[in-house]
């Protein structure tokens, strides 16, 4: 751990308390991990970092199904990367 890594129980403590910051930076290490679901569940918290890391992975795969997913939640960036490479296509 370096001196900016914080357990995920205390994030988790200080997030449930209302830290925006701290659901940001769960959103960080559950990117890290690859834990996508988690960051799903972020995301279904109302954690907008979260939405942001779950684009930049749909888009990295062209995952035009999570990306509409994604924007049905409220993510405008999501909304934007779809109709982006659905206009590549034509």
């Amino acid at each position: 751990m370096t001196d900016h890594d914080f357990d995920e129980d205390t994030l988790r403590a200080l997030a449930d308390e209302g830290s925006e910051i701290a659901l940001g930076r769960l959103a960080d290490l559950y990117d890290a991990r690859d834990d996508w679901e988690a960051l799903s569940a972020l995301l279904d918290e109302g954690s907008e970092h979260a939405g942001r890391l779950l684009t930049r992975r749909a888009v990295a795969n062209r995952d035009l199904r999570e990306l509409q997913r994604l924007s049905d939640t409220g993510s405008s960036e999501a909304g934007l990367e779809l109709e982006r490479l659905l206009k590549q296509g034509e």
